[in-house]
């Protein structure tokens, strides 16, 4: 009832004529529907199940209908007042609300990609843990495509002209596309986002923005509201922003960066860090869980047929599972850091996760590596490109792995993993039947 009370203050302290009722769906993007405020705290909101069962071009799992036994019926949604926040691109006075999914029984709906993550959170809590995160977020801003069997152009900034050079951390380049950025600050401040800074990156038009460290589940709504805000500001400049892992060849890759760390609840002490100002015993244990447990699910940190096209050596995305101190060449990064500082930096995800997935993924691996008290491997020193390539390399061989390991599948629940797995293998079957420009130039009269 409290809740109801402080969205009913904040829908007329800011005199909000509509509400977006928001649920993340597989692929992290919103669904959902508009109530008019008036109805919005009078009216139980319900959506259907199937809309946490499609895939990224709109089709449906068969495995949906078995596994939950339903005919698409009604799930409930539970406004998260935390996550109330004004949109400001609306024409009118609009709210957003992200929901939880809930089955008609009153249990967390096991295909909601926002109640797996609380699954892993909650494992750390009866632990007295808290984890921490921080996202770094690249992506590209580029020409209008309408016409998809184009390649995708960079836009032409202020001075006229695309870019077409590496550019990275240049100010002049990201002052490029100033109109841009200055519109995507203020969304992001009217939103009130905890976004930190903002770099140009080494591709063409490619950026990255820097989230504050803090609560996991608070730093997946962000970013979830954070990707759609800056789509909005890039049209408003009519342009596109895109966060496909890997949007062109000749361009390196987009990746979400997770930072993370481990506090005690009762102290506040980072457990990474010994009392002599050490790494511990934990971070040590943490790291060999992100080792061991990555190739499980790297379906969740490479969830697209795209995302393979990223892991390829010296373009600034992993190939193996390494780890090393401010290593960028590695999977698994330490930043240089003082003691209560001390983080692990997972580099394997795209910018095209599911955050909610994503974080929750890390952290599972991380969890288990505690819990089974795995030693990693010695700290790679060298350029870990000139190394085996060890990742999966198409979402197919990724998708097996997710359901070779029970202690993954035992985390993130078992229906999930079921459905998740049937619904990529449909987009990956999909993709497969699609010739490419390559195999005609190539092999229509030379095989």
């Amino acid at each position: 009832m409290a809740s109801n009370k402080s969205i009913e203050s904040w829908l007329q302290e800011n005199k909000i004529t509509e509400v977006e009722c928001l649920v993340p769906d597989m692929t992290g993007n919103a669904r959902g529907k508009f109530i008019p405020a008036k109805k919005f705290l009078k009216e139980d909101s319900r959506l259907p199940e199937g809309i946490l069962a499609q895939t990224v071009t709109g089709e449906y799992s068969d495995d949906f209908w078995e596994l939950l036994d339903t005919v698409d019926g009604d799930m409930l949604l539970e406004p998260d007042p935390t996550t109330a926040r004004l949109v400001p691109w609306a024409n009118e006075v609009t709210g957003q609300i992200i929901h939880d999914c809930f089955t008609k029984d009153g249990k967390p709906h096991p295909f909601s990609s926002r109640n797996v993550l609380k699954r892993v959170l909650a494992l750390y809590k009866k632990e007295g843990l808290t984890p921490v995160i921080a996202p770094e977020m690249e992506f590209y801003l580029v020409e209008k495509n309408p016409n998809p069997g184009l390649p995708l152009k960079p836009p032409i900034g202020r001075s006229g002209r695309p870019e077409t050079a590496r550019q990275s951390y240049s100010i002049d380049a990201a002052n490029e596309f100033e109109p841009f950025v200055e519109l995507m600050y203020n969304y992001c401040e009217a939103m009130e986002l905890d976004i930190d800074t903002l770099i140009h990156e080494s591709g063409a038009a490619q950026l990255e923005v820097n989230f504050i460290h803090g609560d996991p589940l608070d730093l997946a709504d962000q970013v979830f509201t954070f990707k759609r805000t800056v789509r909005e500001a890039a049209l408003k400049n009519d342009i596109y922003a895109t966060f496909m892992a890997k949007p062109m060849a000749e361009e390196p890759g987009s990746a979400t960066h997770i930072h993370q760390s481990l506090l005690s609840s009762s102290t506040g002490d980072n457990v990474f860090a010994t009392k002599d100002g050490e790494y511990s015993e934990t971070f040590y244990h943490y790291m060999g869980g992100l080792q061991k447990y990555t190739p499980y699910v790297m379906s969740l940190f490479a969830p697209n047929v795209n995302s393979y096209r990223r892991f390829t050596r010296e373009v600034s995305a992993p190939i193996n599972l390494h780890w090393g101190y401010d290593n960028r060449t590695t999977g698994l990064r330490v930043p240089d850091a003082k003691p209560k500082n001390y983080r692990v930096e997972n580099r394997f995800p795209g910018a095209d996760v599911n955050p909610y997935l994503a974080i929750a993924a890390t952290l599972a691996c991380g969890y288990l590596g505690m819990k089974h008290k795995i030693q990693p491997s010695e700290a790679f020193e060298g350029n870990a490109y000139e190394e085996d390539v060890e990742l999966p390399r198409t979402l197919e061989e990724a998708l097996r792995g997710l359901q070779e390991d029970q202690d993954i599948i035992d985390i993130l629940g078992e229906k999930f993993i079921q459905l998740y797995t049937s619904i990529k293998l449909v987009e990956f079957e999909e993709f497969n039947r699609v010739i490419s420009s390559w195999e005609r130039e190539h092999l229509l009269l030379n095989v």
